[in-house]
């Protein structure tokens, strides 16, 4: 089925307060997917994919701090989506590449990084240069680089994978952020092993594609949009119990 921009992103927002997420965090994780939609990057079915594993972890539950100084900040998001974990750690990252010029944020142990894509280009948008690194797979091993001009509203994006693996490689199921106040730092493939380049988009082919979903609309598997709407009436049934429990005479003169 067809949705326009707004109804995903709305539906996704009542969806993600019906999961259990906070306001201002379902309102990040719907613009992050919404935005990957209409830029061809699979936001849909990436949100189809992680949200199993979404309605089983608890949304209360913070990323840990595992290491931090005046530049490099390690967090650990215990196999947590990263819908609901990158609003605090890229804000922390950005704010200390704004204070000193540069930043690296390492979140490990997360999942659905590739929806990370859309909360970037806020930060873009706010003037920071931002650069992304994870591994899609490890068998073959898949790596993927994301990066946004200061300024820009959208990122090229490089994803190769390597022939010949490293004989020290290890597992790494994480996402390196780097950010920097005046400094591009966009993907280029430089290696010493033979790479495979699977996929290079740039700035100018996903502006193509968001122009064409604003056209045609998004397109949203009919179970998922189900399911989804399913969450959402979570809120709406709290909502009527919480007025319910509010409505009749009360104990105080001023009801």
């Amino acid at each position: 089925m067809k949705v326009s921009f707004n109804e995903l992103q709305g539906m996704g927002r009542k969806a993600f307060i019906g999961i259990g997420f906070e306001e201002g965090d379902a309102i990040d994780a719907a613009e992050m997917v919404a935005w990957m939609e209409a830029h061809g990057l699979g936001g849909v079915a990436a949100l189809k994919k992680g949200l199993d594993y979404l309605l089983t972890e608890d949304p209360a539950r913070t990323p840990t701090l595992v290491y931090q100084d005046a530049d490099f900040t390690v967090l650990d998001a215990h196999n947590h989506s990263i819908l609901g974990n990158a609003s605090l750690a890229l804000e922390l990252g950005y704010a200390r590449a704004r204070a000193r010029g540069l930043s690296i944020t390492k979140i490990r142990h997360c999942h659905n990084r590739v929806l990370v894509i859309g909360y970037l280009s806020r930060l873009a948008r706010r003037g920071m240069n931002v650069t992304a690194f994870w591994r899609n797979s490890h068998e073959p091993l898949i790596e993927q680089v994301v990066g946004f001009k200061a300024g820009h509203l959208v990122p090229e994006i490089c994803v190769y994978s390597l022939e010949d693996i490293p004989d020290d490689t290890e597992k790494n199921d994480g996402i390196t952020l780097i950010m920097a106040n005046h400094v591009d730092l966009l993907p280029s493939l430089r290696s010493d092993y033979a790479l495979t380049n699977l996929m290079r988009q740039t700035e100018e082919d996903l502006e193509q594609q968001r122009g064409r979903a604003l056209v045609e609309g998004l397109e949203v598997d009919d179970q998922l949009w189900r399911t989804l709407k399913t969450l959402a009436d979570r809120l709406l049934v709290e909502a009527s119990e919480a007025s319910r429990s509010g409505a009749g005479a009360g104990k105080s003169d001023n009801d």
